[in-house]
């Protein structure tokens, strides 16, 4: 397995057209003009409403801040990507200040995604897909066929193709298991 690794430092930040924050585009997969998935981590400065983006399931999580009100929801950091509709752009408002957030969107019709805990993921877990990620939050060390990879924090490893072996990871605080499998 090859893996490729990021972490949202190292990305320049791009305004948003609204003025309500900044992202930082980790991976727009399988090509940056025509993705499937594409990870960021955003930085929302003021209340405002999501960008609609039709076609497009999103997963969406606090990492640090005090939360958002999105919708109905109040997340928090710590608490598990929420999974919604992009094209709704649900209204925002920040709880206490400016947050650090996580974002996943998938094109529906394009395969199939799943996110999961990394922490609630068994140690011998083999990754089904054609597309398998890790994003963690504090940073960790992932651990893939006998070989291990350090990653710091607000990082993503990700891995085409990935050989039928163990994965998991090692790391405190929040961390997700992503992969990508054809319909």
């Amino acid at each position: 397995m090859s893996w490729i690794q990021i972490s949202a430092e190292e990305v320049t930040p791009q305004a948003w057209r609204n003025g309500g924050g900044q992202t930082r585009e980790l991976l727009a997969w399988p090509h940056p003009a025509d993705w499937a998935l594409r990870i960021s981590v955003a930085d929302i400065e003021r209340d405002g409403p999501f960008s609609a983006f039709e076609g497009v399931q999103r997963w969406f999580g606090v990492l640090q801040g005090d939360g958002v009100r999105l919708a109905d929801w109040e997340l928090r950091a710590g608490d598990e990507p929420i999974s919604f509709d992009g094209g709704l752009a649900p209204p925002c408002a920040l709880i206490g200040g400016a947050t650090r957030d996580f974002n996943l969107m998938h094109r529906r019709g394009r395969g199939r995604v799943k996110v999961q805990a990394a922490n609630s993921l068994p140690a011998d877990w083999i990754p089904k897909g054609r597309w398998v990620g890790l994003f963690t939050v504090n940073g960790g060390r992932l651990l893939h066929g006998g070989r291990a990879m350090s990653l710091g924090a607000m990082s993503l490893a990700w891995c085409e193709d990935p050989a039928p072996q163990a994965c998991s990871f090692e790391g405190q605080g929040a961390a997700w298991w992503m992969t990508w499998s054809e319909e």
